[in-house]
């Protein structure tokens, strides 16, 4: 094989031959004298060009660096297994960085939190003793995770050099032996299955106790779930040694599986294994010890103050009792205050011809002063002081005037608190804030021992309102369903769909909560939770109880409702019922919408109220007084009491308100089973 050397063209060769001749010829006769020789040099070929080209190429594909990305070299592990049962572990972990993502250091991530073969909480114990890098002390610190700890490496302030860092990790751990019948085992994984780097190469040896012989191993490499071989082994004095045949990629691992005869390592007792189950379960314990005693508490409590004094016979009345307003019979009966005693003392007030209630086309309402005398309860004396305190005459029900609308009904609130509770019932909430407390207490606590306590308080707090917000939709459906189940309002079984549908998406919205609580805690925890919830939210309603009074006027409430719901068919039942008329209608009205039967008590005028509408020679059609607005139809009455009972009471309430463990060393295990694991990081 020849070698040619071509002379690079641009050099003129033939005039740098006679240059030099003449220069030689020169020296002969004045050897002092010297010459400058000039080489005339042309512009450098394409060819040149194309050479430097091939060297930048060159130059990027193989870099300077001998390592061209971050990696870890060599990844060691000695374990030591103690005859208590706990394992020290020291992890020799060689890495190169390029300053991308190993700028400080590295991170060690170890899982703590598992499930066993019966799908209890299981906790190891980690502790980190010692942390070095290139044989020198490193500062660290850890962080806890959702299922695990993580152990930062290096100085956040700190940035280290680029090139090869030998970082070594001594900690202890507890709990990662298992038990079995004759032998014991060690099931761990060494390198974690949680690396983004690749590792050239893994080994680990283990260190038995003193006297204790090797009954089985096995290895396990790949990526989790995978029972890959790319390993080899050496037994050693004291136990036996592990190392990869191949590099493994991110996200691959190596785990092993030791096991040696019974009695060389302290086995836990039947008291410590219950220790165990209730430290590493004690969410659970907390959970499950609290809602019941939360139930016996509310039970004895409610079986001495909550329960209600039996009903007497419920007897038809015409006339509502004397003296009770109908805010003041709706707040008796449902022994609290809702924005439906509000609207029921205006519509009082109103059909006393106190004032006028006019409704323009988008649901707006305006209360106009007529100027009256009037047979006003206390109650809605109270209002009427709120609402015309300056001498106005008008007051519109937007947010604008929330500030009189609150006050108006607050001091009806007020006045109907004083005159009626502990005389007609007991709301008994000073037996219902110790189950408050204790709940608060159980919940914390559970937060607290949570896996991730930010998120689950969070969530706690937040599913708190949801759920009550839920729960009382629910429960307007639920009586609006039984109101048209039992025949006392038709159209309530449309309210009841209306309200059902709208529980939907909250519905979703909880189940959402619940999921990320489960994350946060676990399933049972939020199970638990949510019990408790609804314990609370049972027991609140469950401790109110009438008192023998208001026993006997609950009955009185009952029977005036039977007439104002009769159906035409049972009305002949009764023993000389008043005359149907506009004022009779007009004087009930704001009664049936206290207790509910607005629908109802409108139905039994309709056919007159319509044949009259048709006749107009039997007298002019019916058309209340005190209302102003498109929603009145003579003809269809149940729609324009449903207007005022749901509507009207909407729009208060709105302008109320202010904007704004398995085997593995007998094959059936894997990689990434077993203890230990995890993976790591730069940072």
């Amino acid at each position: 094989m020849s070698l040619v050397l071509s002379r690079p063209s641009f050099l003129n060769w033939p005039k740098m031959k006679k240059q030099l001749a003449s220069r030689s010829m020169s020296s002969s006769t004045n050897q002092c004298a010297l010459e400058p020789v000039s080489f005339p040099v042309q512009k450098p070929s394409l060819r040149l060009f194309v050479l430097y080209g091939v060297f930048l190429l060159f130059g990027l594909i193989f870099p300077s660096s001998p390592y061209a990305k971050e990696l870890i070299k060599e990844f060691r592990s000695d374990l030591w297994i103690q005859g208590d049962a706990s394992l020290m572990v020291r992890e020799k972990i060689t890495v190169i960085s390029e300053g991308n993502q190993i700028r400080r250091g590295i991170f060690r991530d170890f899982p703590t939190d598992y499930k066993d073969t019966q799908g209890n909480q299981y906790r190891v114990g980690f502790e980190v003793e010692k942390v070095t890098r290139n044989g020198q002390l490193e500062p660290f610190h850890t962080e806890r995770h959702s299922n695990g700890v993580r152990v930062y490496i290096g100085d956040k302030d700190v940035l280290i050099t680029n090139g090869e860092h030998r970082y070594t990790i001594t900690y202890r751990t507890t709990r990662q032996i298992g038990f079995f019948d004759g032998l014991d085992e060690l099931y761990w994984n060494v390198t974690g299955n949680g690396w983004v780097f690749d590792i050239e190469k893994a080994s680990a040896r283990i260190h038995l106790p003193d006297g204790a012989n090797i009954r089985n191993y096995t290895a396990y490499t790949g990526y989790q779930g995978e029972k890959g071989k790319a390993f080899e082994t050496r037994e050693n004095v004291d136990g036996v040694e592990f190392f990869t045949t191949k590099p493994l990629r991110p996200n691959e691992g190596l785990t092993i599986a030791v096991s040696w005869p019974s009695g060389f390592v302290a086995k836990p007792s039947d008291a410590e294994k219950l220790g165990y189950l209730l430290a590493d379960n004690r969410i659970l314990f907390v959970g499950i010890v609290g809602l019941l005693v939360l139930i016996v508490y509310y039970l004895l409590v409610w079986w001495r103050v909550g329960r209600d004094p039996t009903a007497g016979t419920i007897i038809p009345f015409f006339e509502p009792p004397d003296g009770y307003s109908p805010a003041a019979m709706r707040y008796i009966r449902n022994m609290g205050f809702d924005n439906k005693v509000f609207s029921a003392a205006i519509l009082s007030m109103a059909v006393k011809g106190y004032l006028t209630i006019e409704e323009d086309g988008s649901r707006s309402y305006v209360l106009k002063r007529t100027g009256k005398k009037a047979p006003l309860f206390m109650g809605e004396r109270a209002i009427a002081n709120r609402f015309f305190k300056f001498e106005d005459d008008e007051l519109e029900l937007k947010q604008k005037n929330r500030v009189i609308i609150q006050s108006a009904r607050r001091s009806l609130k007020e006045w109907l608190r004083t005159e009626y509770e502990k005389t007609y019932f007991n709301n008994n909430r000073q037996y219902f804030l110790p189950g408050a407390g204790l709940s608060l207490v159980v919940i914390i606590l559970m937060i607290v021992w949570a896996k991730d306590p930010g998120t689950a308080a969070f969530i706690s707090i937040w599913l708190a309102g949801w759920t009550a917000g839920v729960y009382f939709i629910l429960r307007r459906g639920y009586r609006a369903f039984l109101e048209f189940w039992n025949g006392r309002n038709p159209l309530s079984g449309i309210g009841a769909i209306i309200l059902f549908a709208m529980a939907l998406p909250f519905l979703g919205g909880e189940a959402a909560g619940l999921m990320f609580l489960v994350e946060a805690t676990s399933p049972a925890a939020a199970v638990l939770f949510l019990l408790i919830q609804v314990v609370n939210l049972c027991f609140y309603h469950l401790l109110k109880a009438p008192t023998l009074l208001g026993r006997k006027m609950l009955d009185r409430f009952a029977g005036f409702a039977d007439f104002l719901s009769v159906a035409e068919k049972d009305r002949m039942n009764f023993f000389n019922p008043p005359e149907r008329t506009p004022e009779l209608f007009e004087r009930f009205l704001p009664y049936a919408i206290a207790l509910d039967v607005e629908n109802a008590w409108a139905e039994q005028f309709s056919n007159s109220f319509a044949n009259a509408q048709e006749a107009p020679s039997q007298g002019p059609a019916y058309c209340p007084s005190w209302y102003r607005g498109q929603h009145f139809n003579p003809t269809n009455l149940a729609g324009f009491s449903s207007s005022l009972g749901q509507g009207f009471t909407s729009a208060i309430s709105s302008a109320a308100t202010a904007p704004g463990s398995s085997r593995g060393s007998s094959g059936g295990g894997s990689s990434g089973g077993g203890g230990g694991g995890g993976g790591g990081g730069g940072w």
